[in-house]
């Protein structure tokens, strides 16, 4: 195959046109099959060549992909991304005209791959040389592959099985690696709608699935709505392919901090299973759990060693692998269930729902916030009360914290209602 000459190729590519059969031609035109490597394919006459073997749209397609086969060897992935986007162009010109059927889908899936996958390839090489303004290929590879996206989703009529809508799942999830990498999500909104409004969306492949499940949990965990991205992104973690670990240690770099927000910590065992040991001192610095029994005393001498320190430690060594994943933001916010957990242990100790100010403060300052004031403290415990973190109110004439009898401090997946 990295030898093949161009005769057999565009024999090979004319019956796999004449017998509807997709598969194999998604091969032919794919740039994970070895025919891409053989230099003989862009012979002096290969696009006049392509036109006797092949009708129009498909000679134009062909001749492109294999103009672009040549600009992969030369290196030149800006031209190959323009090449390859005439390969799409012209085989969607096919497709449209293919009616009750759907036997190019392959062919869509593959041609759309490798359009995103240039466009990156692209990206990279023009910006080592200064000449291109961030995101713009790929812009430009969305909305090719948004074309196509229409184009299925709009066959309606034809029968489930022949329809074209079986693709749409698989090109939602193109584009949405592209406008993560863009920052443009709120492109992805309608697409979501368009996937769960789907008579398929409970029939496309697991594959497909579990991705379009970790794009949306993400999706939801920059929203906010965490209880909404622990769902999907649990979902992409349990049914991922076993052994995709570095699938699965993606998922957990995402799911690990919903989860933390949510109340739940993730066990030293899974961190080290899956080499992710950032999220250790994380959760040791959340969950810090006091040995018992403790005085107020002793509770004093083991803030020093943990909790908010801990944890503002912890941000700080790992920020760039954080910021890296964009999740820095998302951690930042366990701060408030480090203040509530330490403001339980303190009220704990205390053995009273009627709590001085004065206790939370000593508190924070031995807990790593030492230009923590009264101030402060009313701010956090008021912050607190607000996200219902804390059942109770502050009585400033007393400088005391009364909290409720019963259940002054709420589950946390109780408190996250998204």
């Amino acid at each position: 195959m990295a030898h093949m000459g161009l005769n057999s190729y565009l024999q090979q590519v004319e019956r796999c046109i004449e017998d509807a059969d997709g598969e194999t031609l998604a091969e032919l035109v794919s740039f994970r099959h070895p025919h891409v490597h053989s230099s003989k394919l862009q012979s002096p006459d290969f696009e006049s060549q392509c036109q006797a073997y092949l009708e129009s749209p498909y000679d134009e397609m062909v001749a492109a992909h294999i103009r672009c086969a040549g600009a992969v060897r030369g290196g030149d992935f800006v031209d190959s991304f323009a090449c390859q986007t005439v390969v799409v162009q012209s085989f969607l010109r096919a497709f449209q005209t293919q009616k009750e059927e759907n036997w190019a889908l392959p062919v869509l899936k593959v041609v759309t791959l490798d359009l995103r996958l240039f466009a990156i390839q692209a990206e990279a090489g023009k910006a080592s040389r200064g000449h291109s303004k961030p995101g713009e290929l790929l812009e430009k590879a969305a909305d090719h592959i948004m074309s196509c996206f229409r184009v299925c989703v709009s066959d309606m009529r034809t029968s489930e099985e022949l329809t074209k809508r079986w693709a749409t799942l698989a090109l939602v999830n193109q584009l949405f690696k592209i406008y993560f990498k863009i920052n443009k999500l709120p492109l992805c909104k309608p697409l979501i709608r368009a996937i769960d409004s789907s008579s398929l969306k409970d029939r496309f492949s697991l594959a497909q699935t579990v991705t379009y499940k970790f794009f949306v949990g993400r999706k939801a965990m920059f929203d906010s709505e965490f209880r909404t991205a622990a769902n999907y992104l649990q979902f992409a973690f349990d049914n991922c392919y076993p052994t995709s670990n570095n699938n699965k240690w993606l998922i957990l770099v995402y799911l690990i901090p919903v989860k933390m927000l949510l109340g739940h910590m993730p066990s030293a065992r899974l961190l080290t299973e899956y080499r992710l040991p950032q999220f250790i001192d994380v959760a040791k610095a959340v969950r810090y759990i006091f040995p018992q029994p403790l005085s107020l005393s002793d509770c004093i001498i083991h803030c020093s060693q943990g909790n908010m320190r801990l944890l503002s430690a912890t941000l700080q060594k790992n920020e760039v692998f954080f910021i890296h994943f964009r999740i820095y933001l998302i951690l930042e916010k366990l701060k408030i269930i480090a203040y509530r957990n330490l403001f339980k242990k303190v009220s704990l100790l205390q053995k009273t729902h009627l709590i001085l100010l004065a206790s939370f403060e000593t508190a924070l300052k031995f807990s790593g916030d030492e230009d923590t004031d009264i101030d402060e403290v009313q701010c956090i415990i008021a912050n607190l009360i607000d996200k219902a973190y804390i059942r109770g109110y502050m009585s400033y004439q007393h400088q005391k914290l009364v909290v409720s009898k019963q259940n002054a401090f709420p589950a946390l997946s109780s408190v996250m209602k998204q």
